[in-house]
């Protein structure tokens, strides 16, 4: 028995594998379940106890010197494969793909760097809203067409939460819990039950401002309006302001910017009037600065508020507002070197 084990031995010491499939009849012929090894160790049992233990003992050892000499080769093959090329070496490397950011991601970074140069900080909120800071604090009477429910996504009635129809709720978040003067904007996702079309989804996004301090007048509102116009699109952009109404500004405009598609001359894009409407503004209801806890008759502010989707679309002449939300690579790889 000693002798069998000596030229097995000898066998695993010489024996050079040529491919992995040799390796493989190697481990099958030792260490597999109906191998060399599976028999030897079956036979422990019938030898005498005398010689039971050096039996034993030789058996290890060729198990030992199986396992080695299958790994060493196994070693061997991994690292041919690492190393392994075809081809030629001296072709440039493929080229990877460049990421970018959304086209309202762009943009939304871009009004907070104009807003963020005058002072403006930036303020977020949830979007999941309570009725006061969605609807009550800023002036919504019970029946406005805003708290219907083709309108508006309710998630309870009883207490109401809903998710939020604008970023004025973070406004009041911020008006309850910070001393004037204010100066903020706060962008965000908004929802509202509206029929998906080109022009509207039932969901995009805002950017609303807000400054509160004493002695803010109309004509601070349109200064920084204009600066904005300016920044955002040419510095040859002029804006105007055509009355409007919101429950929570008195009194409220909306306001236009001049095509910057024509110049003003008249398109399809303006209507051929010349003029685009990009958001609505005006001055902070006193009633509004009174539920949030700010004294009407010190301090008086201004608010305005834009779609971050209707602003990418007149920069970058884009024409359907379903396109932002379908994550059509075509569409979105244009935007890789802004």
């Amino acid at each position: 028995m000693e002798d069998k084990i000596k030229d097995l031995l000898d066998e695993i010491a010489v024996f050079k594998a040529e491919s992995k499939e040799q390796l493989e009849q190697f481990r099958i012929k030792f260490l597999g379940k109906k191998g060399v090894l599976t028999d030897l160790f079956g036979k422990m049992k019938e030898l005498e106890p005398a010689i039971r233990k050096d039996y034993g003992k030789w058996v290890n050892d060729l198990k030992v010197k199986a396992e080695e000499k299958l790994l060493e080769y196994k070693d061997l093959f991994d690292r041919k494969e690492d190393t392994a090329f075809e081809g030629d070496l001296t072709l440039p490397g493929e080229e990877l793909p460049f990421g970018s950011l959304h086209p309202l991601s762009i943009v939304r970074n871009r009004i907070t760097e104009i807003f963020s140069r005058i002072g403006f900080s930036v303020s977020e909120g949830p979007e999941i809203e309570d009725d006061w800071h969605n609807f009550s604090a800023l002036n919504f009477p019970e029946e406005h067409p805003a708290r219907d429910m083709q309108d508006t996504f309710f998630i309870s009635l009883d207490p109401p939460y809903s998710l939020r129809t604008h970023t004025s709720s973070v406004q009041v978040r911020v008006m309850e819990h910070t001393k004037p003067p204010i100066r903020t904007i706060s962008p965000g996702r908004v929802y509202r039950n509206e029929a998906i079309s080109a022009r509207a989804h039932c969901f995009f996004h805002q950017v609303e401002g807000l400054y509160i301090d004493e002695q803010v007048s109309f004509a601070d509102l349109k200064q920084t309006l204009l600066y904005f116009a300016k920044e955002m699109f040419s510095p040859e952009t002029q804006i105007r302001l055509r009355p409007s109404f919101f429950p929570f500004t008195e009194p409220s405009a909306e306001m236009d910017i001049s095509c910057n598609f024509c110049n003003g001359s008249g398109c399809n894009i303006c209507k051929y009037t010349g003029w685009v409407e990009i958001l609505g503004c005006g001055m902070v209801d006193p009633a509004v600065l009174d539920n949030c806890g700010i004294d009407s008759e010190k301090y008086t502010g201004y608010a305005f508020g834009m779609g971050i989707e209707r602003i990418t679309m007149l920069k970058y002449n884009i024409r359907d507002l379903r396109i932002f939300s379908e994550n059509d690579v075509r569409f979105l790889k244009q935007f890789s070197g802004l």
